[in-house]
């Protein structure tokens, strides 16, 4: 069997030190420039970690971290400012149009610190 070098090839993930766990405030969001990308990281009330890319598609402006928390449906979620669409932290799908959908990030606890993942294809 042969295989392609497409078929081999393998997104790497590096992990990026953003901050301290305890200086993300439950239910409020942060900004992180990760090789050129904002990444908006969020922790919920059960203390929950969710990464995602902090542009809003609607806007075109970077936001997200700014938005409100909550959930919908049971997913925990955020509402951008601008013009209230509603993303889930998990996927990135916005709930109110689910053709449209931000990249969401792996974000990890280690230690004290939080820790969020890009692709190559998320680094500029």
């Amino acid at each position: 069997m042969t295989t392609t070098p497409e078929a081999t090839i393998t997104r790497a993930v590096r992990w990026s030190d953003v901050c301290s766990y305890a200086s993300l405030t439950p239910e409020r969001g942060v900004c992180a420039i990760l090789d050129g990308t904002q990444v908006a990281i969020f922790r919920t009330f059960d203390g929950a970690l969710y990464a995602m890319s902090n542009l809003d598609p609607f806007s075109g402006a970077h936001v997200l971290s700014r938005g409100i928390l909550g959930t919908r449906g049971g997913a925990p979620a955020v509402a951008s400012p601008m013009y209230k669409q509603v993303f889930d932290l998990r996927t990135g799908i916005c709930l109110d149009d689910p053709r449209v959908a931000v990249p969401a990030f792996p974000v990890r606890r280690a230690g004290d610190r939080v820790e969020v993942a890009l692709t190559d294809e998320h680094r500029r």
